[in-house]
C-alpha cells in the first residue's frame, strides 16, 4: 500500500508536532481537531489542509492517525456516528496513537474490520518533546 495522503485528528500538543513531522516528509496531510482552532493554527503553521469534519479529513486518505484525551474520545471519534469508521474508504489503514486499554483497541478493532478497514493501536511515549523532535517510542 502506497501511502501518499494522511487524515490526522487531534492537533493538541504531541499531535500538532506529529502532523508537523508529516507535512515536512512531504505527505499530504487533512487536519481536525474538536477545537476548530486548534486544527486551524496547524494548517497555518504547517501547511496542512484544515478540515471541518472527521469525513472531511478522512474521505480521500489511504492512512488516518488520531491522537485524542480519552478511551471515550477514541471510541466516539473512531466508531461514533460521525466517527472515522463511518467515512474512510474501505482498505484504509486507521492508527490510534493514543493511549487507551487493550479491551478497547480490541474492540474497535472488531469494529474497523467489520467496516472493511485496518486498525493499527500504537500508543506513543515521549510526550511534546518527542512529538517535536521526531523521537517518539510506539
Amino acid at each position: 500500500m502506497s501511502i501518499k495522503k494522511i487524515g490526522f485528528i487531534g492537533t493538541g500538543v504531541m499531535g500538532a508536532a506529529m502532523a508537523a513531522r508529516l507535512c515536512q516528509a512531504d505527505y499530504q496531510v487533512s487536519v481536525y481537531n474538536r477545537s476548530a482552532e486548534k486544527a486551524e493554527e496547524t494548517a497555518c503553521r504547517t501547511g496542512a489542509q484544515k478540515a471541518l469534519s472527521i469525513e472531511e479529513a478522512v474521505r480521500d486518505a489511504d492512512a488516518v492517525v488520531t491522537i485524542v484525551g480519552y478511551p471515550s474520545d477514541v471510541e466516539e471519534v473512531l466508531a461514533g456516528e460521525k466517527g472515522v469508521f463511518a467515512f474512510a474508504r474501505k482498505g484504509t489503514l486507521i492508527i490510534d496513537m493514543t493511549t487507551s486499554s487493550p479491551s478497547l483497541a480490541a474492540s474497535l478493532y472488531g469494529k474497523a474490520r467489520a467496516a472493511g478497514l485496518d486498525l493499527l493501536d500504537a500508543p506513543v511515549s515521549g510526550g511534546d518533546t518527542g512529538a517535536r523532535n521526531g523521537s517518539l517510542s510506539i
